[in-house]
């Protein structure tokens, strides 16, 4: 147990604090450095080396001085080791709880100055971690230019997000599409009403579809989705902003249901809600000086990746699933994929020891790197870097929507201001350097209030709530508990989530072929924008763009129709010739008038192998394996 030395008083007493510190080390200078930024002038500094110390305070023995970091206050009391380091930071006024734990907290004052002791003895060994784990760089990182970077391109994925649903959205939920939102909320209505329910509708239901559900309303969303997120990108009002892509999103995939119900919309919807906080609340922050972004909401942020990325990985684990215990998910997986690319058709002839030392790095970067998320700069670069790497390689063989593009830019976060510039071009690195910076939240100007992005008040009960949501969810995908508080109360919202995609692997693929006829006995198929049908046609890239449809009919083809209500209000509308839904095909083998009756059928797809395809031309190859929904009509006869 450390023994801690008594307070002294010394003669001289300083116009300010004043800590004396061994400036032949490297480890306090590094730590001083710091220091310096986070009390600004608050706080004086000088080395126990310079001789005005032993000219001032000869009170101070040398070996008290080179066994700690001495802390002068200006009534003349010294105090040292740790004490010193909590009541120096104390100076700055977001920085006292420290103090108050040392001073109020039983336990916390022995156990913080017996770790100074242990590492003040070891300076250069923790001065060698020091410099592999932060680098030589001692200047407190700043986040201004990664929060810039970072709320630009949450704006282009909202962005993307809303013109791939503007262009569906009729075919979807308008009122002659599949599901139309406008009977979702007619019938939502009249149920509550009934039930006598209030103000709750709104958050079992929460959209602004309830003031109108109608196709100019649901258009208006998407356009204004479309306008406010460009207004993001150009940095006007990002925070207001953001709050208003927030509600748009949550409202239209609320009563777009099963088509808007995919990980990634909550993904956005949860980073979207983050991002509010984490953006500045000026109207035009790009002028001016904007307060540094606030340090609680990149944590949530960077907690936010680590679960996605972790619970992807955990998910498969406890799943049970032979495919990936056995290292074979990867042998299925380029093929089974919803929306395979053809660089997914290459990746697939891969050797099967190739596919399973994939398997292996896979897990290695979804379960373990995660955890350099909360370790230092350099270390939290390898995460980085291993992050990127696999959303690169997942962008290359499927097409995921905006997910992967969300994903990078949750992985943006995991940098600082001097870590990004090093990623970017030299000739722009010397103008972003010159460029105005915002003052250090650390360093403010003497008798002024730090500025903040948004006040502590608001964001620690923020943070709270959300972790108090969000950590249990972690126990929950690993199996541990069987639910979590507030689950019910915060699902509609979809902005706390649990998530892991693939976590049993699907090993064939069925593929619904939809076929029209008006006599009964000559059929032609429906051709899709981009799922497999025809196998001569090569597998296409088009994320971010997401084809709803094709999406659905994916999962449809794993069940059956009666699981999939929607499926049938599909077919019915091609029975009807409905334009917004024949829109949303490649190929309507009945131009000039809908079919007499539609019928699907399910054969089973394969990739071709490299001789079948140097043979065929084709890039799949089908078999026949059934009837997935019979006959109907609309007409009788």
């Amino acid at each position: 147990m450390a023994v801690k030395q008594p307070a002294i008083h010394v003669a001289s007493r300083p116009a300010k604090p004043l800590m004396i510190y061994d400036g032949n080390c490297n480890f306090c200078k590094f730590w001083i450095i710091r220091w310096q930024q986070t009390t600004a002038d608050r706080v004086g500094y000088i080395a126990s080396q310079d001789a005005r110390v032993a000219e001032q305070f000869p009170e101070l023995p040398r070996d008290r001085l080179d066994a700690a970091v001495q802390l002068i206050e200006i009534d003349g009391t010294v105090f040292d080791g740790a004490e010193a380091v909590f009541r120096s930071l104390a100076h700055n006024p977001y920085l006292r709880w420290p103090l108050w734990l040392y001073t109020d907290v039983p336990g916390v004052a022995p156990v913080t100055e017996a770790a100074y002791e242990f590492i003040a003895t070891r300076r250069t060994f923790f001065s060698f971690l020091t410099r592999m784990f932060c680098g030589r760089d001692a200047t407190m990182p700043g986040y201004s230019l990664v929060r810039w970077v970072f709320l630009r391109s949450l704006g282009l994925v909202y962005l993307c997000a809303f013109l791939s649903l503007g262009t569906q959205i009729m075919g979807l939920s308008g009122h002659d599409g599949i599901l139309p939102a406008a009977q979702l909320m007619k019938s939502a209505r009249t149920q509550f009403d009934q039930t006598g329910v209030g103000l709750s509708r709104y958050q079992e239901l929460p959209t602004l579809c309830w003031f109108n559900a109608g196709d100019k309303f649901l258009h208006f969303l998407c356009g204004a989705g479309i306008a406010i997120s460009i207004l993001v990108v150009f940095d006007i009002a990002p925070a207001s902003c953001l709050f208003l892509l927030w509600l748009v999103y949550l409202s239209l995939a609320t009563v777009c249901r099963e088509f808007l119900g995919f990980q990634w919309d909550n993904l956005l919807l949860e980073t979207g809600l983050l991002a509010i906080f984490f953006a500045p609340p000026q109207l035009l922050p790009g002028i001016g000086r904007p307060a540094p972004p606030s340090r609680l909401v990149l944590w949530l942020l960077r907690w936010l990746l680590f679960r996605l990325m972790f619970e992807s990985g955990l998910v498969k684990l406890v799943s049970g699933d032979e495919s990936w215990s056995k290292l074979r998910a990867l042998n299925f997986h380029y093929e089974t994929q919803p929306l395979p690319t053809w660089i997914g058709w290459y990746a697939h002839q891969l050797p099967h020891g190739v596919q399973s030392a994939c398997v292996v790095i896979m897990f290695v970067i979804e379960l373990a790197i995660p955890f350099l998320i909360f370790t230092p700069r350099r270390p939290r670069f390898v995460g980085f870097l291993l992050l990127v790497l696999l959303q690169v390689i997942i962008f290359l063989t499927g097409n995921y929507c905006f997910f992967n593009l969300l994903t990078l830019a949750l992985c943006v976060l995991l940098l600082d201001d001097a870590m990004l510039l090093k990623l970017v071009p030299a000739k722009w690195r010397a103008r972003i350097a010159q460029s105005e910076k915002p003052p250090s939240r650390a360093s403010p100007t003497p008798g002024t209030k730090t500025p903040r992005c948004w006040p502590l008040w608001l964001t620690l009960p923020f943070a709270l709530i959300v972790m108090l949501i969000s950590v249990p969810q972690v126990f929950y995908q690993a199996g541990l508990i069987q639910s979590w508080p507030f689950a019910e109360w915060t699902e509609p919202f979809r902005s706390v989530n649990t998530y892991g995609l693939f976590a049993v692997m699907t090993t064939t693929r069925p593929e619904i072929i939809i076929e029209g006829s008006n006599d009964g006995q000559n059929w032609l198929p429906y051709e899709f924008k981009y799922k497999a049908g025809d196998v001569t046609r090569r597998p296409r890239f088009v994320a971010p763009h997401q084809p709803r449809l094709d999406w659905q009919m994916w999962f449809a083809a794993l069940g059956n129709y009666r699981e999939n209500p929607w499926f049938v209000n599909f077919c019915v509308r091609l029975l009807q010739g409905s334009p917004e839904v024949l829109d949303l095909l490649q190929r309507n083998p009945f131009p000039d008038a809908p079919p007499r009756y539609i019928r699907a059928e399910v054969y089973e797809y394969h990739f071709t192998t490299w001789q079948e395809r140097r043979a065929t031309g084709a890039w799949w190859r089908r078999e026949f394996k059934g009837e997935y929904l019979p006959v109907i009509s609309m007409r009788n006869g």
